[in-house]
């Protein structure tokens, strides 16, 4: 395997950290860029988000144009939090709402591309604890300052909390390196010198978000760089070491839930490349166990086979944004 590609696109956010050259850059190129946050229930971490993200890439630095947030229907405080702190919030159920409504983060990040402005688009997740503005400027560096580089990945180390007030400094990942990395190795090797394909933090620019489909679940992140690589090459994608990401993580059968999502995702993707055959119709339903009173008893997890089309396809999105 040739690793040019590890080597000549692997970045580190303090490449980036001259903030006035990235404003100048945006400038010259004649850009706007939007920062999205998908949401469901983060009533403890937007507010800080939102915050450090307007001070740092707004105020300050004039980077960033617009911070969005796109929401699940969340039933704790997170909408009335981000509206208080200024970002423009949406729930994902009013936006184009003559299609089927569906509900995941793939759906949020769809949706985004319709409600945004901006020609690059910066996507984080609203979970982050240790939230600092690298987060936004670490992506958005290589694709100002390259002329190649179209999308952009984040990886870090992901401390695991291990207890109440203590972490272990290396850890989480787990996903990664037991799905998607074996399946990676398998058929596309080139693609394991991705260090974190299934980080929730990209940015790219809508030129390439908008004709890609977005699957609605946890399958976006591993169909996006599948999408993006067959459709542009690897070389038009980066990868940023934001050094370290804390978040809260999950339990072993809500990781479960998430690797039969993504596994199915790809297993859809490598057979419409014509790269297998399968033989019989893959269900949606994943079964798990739980102990109750004394008894085993099944637990039915169900994902939504549903993909999004690239929204370039949407009439809507073609009238709004003058597409002919």
């Amino acid at each position: 395997m040739n690793t040019n590609w590890l080597e000549k696109n692997t970045f580190h956010y303090s490449d980036f950290v001259d903030l006035r050259h990235l404003v100048s850059q945006k400038e010259k190129k004649n850009l706007t860029i939007s920062l999205c946050l998908p949401t469901l229930n983060e009533e403890k971490t937007i507010a800080k988000e939102i915050i450090i993200m307007k001070a740092e890439l707004m105020t300050r630095y004039p980077l960033l144009d617009e911070i969005v947030v796109i929401d699940s229907g969340s039933t704790d405080k997170t909408i009335e939090i981000a509206r208080n702190y200024g970002a423009d919030v949406y729930k994902a159920s009013d936006i184009l709402p003559d299609l089927e409504e569906c509900k995941g983060k793939g759906e949020n990040l769809w949706k985004a591309l319709y409600i945004t402005k901006g020609d690059i688009i910066v996507y984080l997740d609203a979970d982050i604890k240790n939230i600092h503005h690298r987060f936004a400027y670490g992506l958005i560096g290589p694709l100002l300052i390259t002329d190649h580089v179209k999308y952009s990945k984040a990886f870090y180390d992901r401390p695991i909390a291990i207890g109440k007030n203590k972490v272990r400094p290396t850890g989480g990942g787990r996903v990664t390196e037991l799905i998607i990395r074996p399946l990676f190795s398998l058929y596309f090797p080139e693609l394991t010198q991705v260090l974190q394909p299934l980080s929730g933090e990209y940015a790219g620019y809508r030129e390439v978000f908008e004709q890609i489909p977005f699957p609605i679940g946890y399958g976006v992140e591993t169909s996006m760089i599948l999408d993006i690589y067959k459709k542009w090459g690897l070389d038009v994608i980066a990868q940023i070491d934001l050094e370290k990401r804390v978040h809260r993580n999950q339990d072993t059968q809500a990781l479960g839930r998430m690797a039969f999502g993504i596994l199915k995702t790809f297993l859809d993707r490598i057979e419409k490349l014509g790269m297998i055959d399968i033989k019989k119709d893959t269900l949606n339903e994943m079964i798990q166990f739980n102990l109750v009173e004394n008894r085993y008893m099944p637990d039915t997890y169900k994902i939504q086979g549903l993909e999004r089309p690239p929204i370039i396809e949407i009439p809507e999105y073609r009238e709004k944004f003058k597409i002919s």
